[in-house]
Order: C-alpha cells, then structure tokens, then sequence
C-alpha cells in the first residue's frame, strides 16, 4: 500500500512561548507539516523569525481569531458561546468582520512577508454562519486565484465533540468555498477534551493516523515545549510535544503508512 499524504498542523504558534518553541522544534525534526498563527499575538513580531526559518518546510497559516484574549485585546473578541449565538442568528455587520479579517491577515503578512499558505480559525470560527462569508470575500479580493488552501472543520471522528464542531457551518463552509474554487482541505481529525495524558493521546493519535491513512486530511495538534502557567490546556500541550518529537510517533507514522505533508 502507498504512503497516504496527511497534514500534521500544530495551532495556536505565538500564544505563548512554550507553543512557538515546542512547534519550531518539531517542524525541525519534521514532525509537523504546518501550523498556524494566532497573529494578533504581541508574541508573534518575535516568533516569526524561527518560523521564516521553515519557510517551504510547513504551510505557515493564519489562525483566524475571535474567540481569545487576543482578539478581546483587539476589541472585537468574544466569548465561544456567544459567538455560537450569534452565527446562530447571523448577528454579525459583514463589513465590521471584514475590517477583522484584513486587520490579522495584515498582521500575519506583516511579520511573515508573505500571504499565508493557510486559513483556518481558532475554536474552529473560520467556518462560522456570519464569518465565512466575508472571510471567502476577503481572500479573493486580497488573492485572486492564488488562494490559500482552507481546513474545513468537518471532523473525521464519531464522538459528541467532533459532531458539534462538524454542525456549526462545516457543509456550508464547503460549499461555499468550492464554489468560489478555493482550495479545501478536509476531513479534520485531533479534536478530544484535552485530558488522559501521553499515553491515551499516544492512543488517539494512533487511530487518527490509520483512519487518515485511508483519505487524507488534517490532524490538528496543540503541541507546546513545557508548561506556560497560564494557559488551561498546558499539560496537554506538553504530553503532545513529548509523543510527537519521540521514537513513539515516527513508528505509529511508519505502521499508519502516512507521510507528513505540506503542501506549500
């Protein structure tokens, strides 16, 4: 059987230190294909230049952000549940969006002097009913046929959190995207509560590999080099960086059949 292509992305580059260490380490080690940048971060004008480093190594991608302190620094941020609410009412002034969105893509290429590779979204909001539309607006305005190739939030796993996620714009998100011929990259899988430590990630991992093997995709990760004492899911962050950058992951690479990539 063939090796199956599947891209490894690492979110969340420049919340914190921890996270932009632990993800350039791995690309290096090349244990990652991509990641993605929160770049209304104040930590990303000094991650960026290990990240240049890399530069046609990975897919370097913005992580379209509303949800975190970032984005409530910027004042526009808001809690999960009620951005939920309101793409659940379509509560949301198309050109108001539209200024976010060039805002972070005018950070993201300030810093990496390029236009991303990728999009996705932070808490999965790039596919949101009130976002995506101005989102496929602004990229084809700002790119032209040269588009970034987006992750499409359709999760390739049979659990309650991956259904939710799926059910809040995947299918329209899609569409809407193919039908402006825009690059799609999907299934997703990677999606858990964050908590069983190395050796049940190590588990998880292990079924998402044999269950892209067969038709690609994403799996996203939240790897990070040890514990920022801020952030919720930092033990998570550091059981993930120790599996993917050990003897452990190349061999579930190798037994998957899966080869990491870019596709830059």
């Amino acid at each position: 059987m063939a090796q199956a292509n599947v891209t490894l992305c690492a979110d969340d580059y420049a919340v914190h230190a921890c996270a932009s260490q632990g993800i350039v380490a791995l690309a290096r080690q090349q244990r990652l294909s991509a990641t993605s940048v929160m770049s209304l971060s104040p930590r990303w004008a000094a991650d960026a230049p290990a990240l240049r480093e890399l530069k046609g190594q990975v897919s370097v991608g913005l992580h379209l952000d509303w949800t975190s302190d970032f984005a409530r620094a910027a004042g526009h941020g808001q809690s999960l549940a009620v951005m939920m609410w309101r793409a659940l009412w379509d509560d949301f002034v198309a050109d108001e969006v539209r200024i976010c969105i060039e805002r972070q893509l005018d950070a993201f290429e300030a810093h990496w002097q390029a236009p991303p590779d990728h999009v996705d979204g932070h808490q999965h909001i790039q596919q949101f009913q009130g976002i995506r539309g101005p989102l496929l607006s602004v990229l084809a305005q700002r790119y032209g046929s040269q588009l970034p190739w987006l992750r499409v939030s359709q999760v390739g796993q049979d659990d309650a959190k991956a259904r939710i996620i799926s059910a809040w714009g995947a299918r329209a998100f899609l569409q809407a995207a193919q039908a402006q011929n825009a690059p799609c990259r999907f299934p997703l899988r990677g999606a858990y509560n964050f908590a069983g430590g190395r050796a049940s990630y190590a588990r998880r991992m292990q079924a998402w590999l044999r269950d892209a093997a067969q038709d690609g995709g994403v799996i996203m990760c939240h790897p990070a080099q040890g514990q920022d004492p801020s952030d919720p899911i930092g033990a998570a962050r550091a059981w993930e960086f120790e599996y993917l950058a050990s003897d452990d992951f190349a061999h579930d690479l190798q037994q998957a059949r899966v080869s990491l990539h870019a596709g830059v």
